[in-house]
């Protein structure tokens, strides 16, 4: 009798246990799933490196880029691309035996040197990542900084993150003086125009959401790509980030990894106002016809002073004297008064109706960029 009840009993109990088991066992199992889905969902960025004769640097820093984005390689997947800029010495040779090595850096070569720009165009067009990371390859920003563009774009839903050192928080080390005051006037004058909405519009050390980017028209062939690409950026509305960063040129300081800068310093200086001048363009007319303006206030009211005083000296001698007289006895006296006035008059009205032009002019190019944009979008996504 107890064996007729104890049987049934280790029945059910060997079925819980044989239920429980696959319970457990099918966790296991969507468990698994869950972290294949987490592995294979992980972002892929793609860090694009313009090279210009960087023979003394390229393999060095190379390798250190390599390790500490295999670092990060729990939560980012990686391709590494290296433009070669037309180099007169090894570094396309350099590049290709290092990327000989690894299926994750391509090398891409332009026959003759193209400018920053372009380069980084080329290297745009390559890309497949989620997120693409341009960075500079003498490391004068630590490659930590990949990461924390990464995250502050990921956070914030930004469509362009960049590195700054002259926001709070950011910092500016040995770098030679002239070229820090360039760089700093420079980032002024064009924050200026942008309204004062980013600190840093020239770095190139930044994180871009890829479909973004590839999806807006840039142009320009040298430096002046970056601001471009703010100002683009802002036309569309996008979401545009900054992080402090320090930017130190440190490494050059070793004479065995010393190099020239490849910047010219005229020429970079031109495109910095030319940009200035694309992004607000009024600025570059209204601020001179004002100052035009002042002028010619200040000289009328030399040439009305004048015209006064001898309309009173004459009215002494004839009552109710003709005006016409006093102001022709103020000319030949003072006749630069007159001659300022009117011309710097002309001038601040001539300027302002520039400036005007000038506004509507940018506005029609936004309105047309801006369409131009959604319709390459909506063509990308029906393709």
């Amino acid at each position: 009798m107890l064996e007729s009840i104890s049987s049934p009993y280790r029945a059910r109990h060997n079925s819980a246990s044989l239920a429980q088991e696959a319970i457990s066992n099918r966790e296991q199992v969507v468990n698994d799933q869950d972290q294949t889905h987490l592995q294979d969902s992980k972002l892929l960025i793609s860090l694009v490196i313009p090279a210009y004769n960087e023979t003394a640097i390229i393999e060095r820093n190379l390798k250190l880029l390599c390790r500490y984005l295999t670092s990060i390689e729990s939560v980012y997947d990686w391709e590494l691309i290296i433009v070669n800029d037309g180099s007169s010495d090894d570094t396309g040779i350099r590049a290709e035996l290092f990327a000989q090595s690894r299926s994750n850096v391509l090398v891409v070569h332009h026959l003759t040197n193209l400018g920053l720009g372009q380069a980084l165009k080329s290297g745009f067009n390559q890309c497949q990542g989620d997120y693409i990371v341009t960075l500079d390859l003498d490391l004068s920003y630590s490659p930590e900084y990949i990461e924390c563009l990464l995250s502050r774009a990921r956070d914030t839903g930004a469509k362009v993150v960049v590195a700054s050192p002259y926001m709070k928080g950011g910092k500016v080390s040995n770098v030679p003086w002239l070229r820090r005051m360039l760089s700093i006037w420079a980032n002024r004058f064009l924050s200026f125009t942008a309204k004062r909405s980013l600190t840093t519009l020239t770095g190139m050390v930044r994180a871009y959401d890829r479909k973004f980017l590839q999806g807006i028209n840039l142009k320009s062939a040298g430096m002046d790509i970056n601001p471009e690409v703010i100002h683009k950026a802002r036309i569309l509305n996008a979401r545009i980030e900054e992080i402090p960063a320090h930017l130190n040129w440190q490494v050059q300081k070793s004479k065995k990894l010393k190099r020239k800068s490849s910047m010219k310093i005229l020429k970079h200086t031109w495109a910095i106002i030319f940009s200035g001048f694309l992004i607000r363009p009024v600025m570059f007319f209204l601020i001179p016809s004002l100052m035009f303006f002042v002028l010619s206030l200040y000289a009328s009211a030399w040439a009305l002073i004048h015209c006064w005083t001898n309309y009173q000296q004459m009215a002494r001698v004839i009552p109710f004297p003709d005006p016409t007289e006093a102001v022709a006895k103020a000319f030949s006296q003072a006749p630069h008064t007159f001659v300022i006035g009117g011309m710097s008059l002309m001038l601040a009205i001539q300027l302002f109706s520039l400036g005007i032009l000038a506004l509507q002019s940018k506005s029609y190019f936004e309105e047309i960029f801006y369409l131009g944009s959604a319709i390459y979008r909506s063509s990308q996504k029906e393709n």
